[in-house]
């Protein structure tokens, strides 16, 4: 599989912009992703939530399924990425 260009990936940046609901977001998502790669993004994000908290990555491994290598992963962007994590969970904190 090549590289997409950044106008490619914009491109798509710019359709998920185009989302007006949790229906819409839902049929989309699931027209563009198999169900095995939403499950994945949806553990990512508890885990990203779960390590905010400060919760141990053997709980997070039992209660998502992700390798510990994942859950690094998860936890290095939080902390030194792009801030996405951040802004997101600040969003969506309940």
């Amino acid at each position: 599989m090549k590289k997409p260009s950044t106008k490619e990936v914009d491109d798509l940046y710019n359709a998920i912009l185009q989302l007006n609901s949790l229906d819409e977001c839902r049929r989309f998502f699931r027209d563009l992703l198999t169900e095995y790669e939403i499950k994945e993004f949806v553990e990512r994000w508890k885990a990203a939530q779960m390590l905010a908290e400060g919760i141990p990555y053997t709980q997070i491994e039992a209660e998502t399924g992700l390798s510990t290598r994942t859950i690094a992963r998860v936890g290095r962007w939080l902390k030194k990425g792009k801030g996405g994590y951040s802004m997101m969970l600040k969003r969506t904190t309940k």
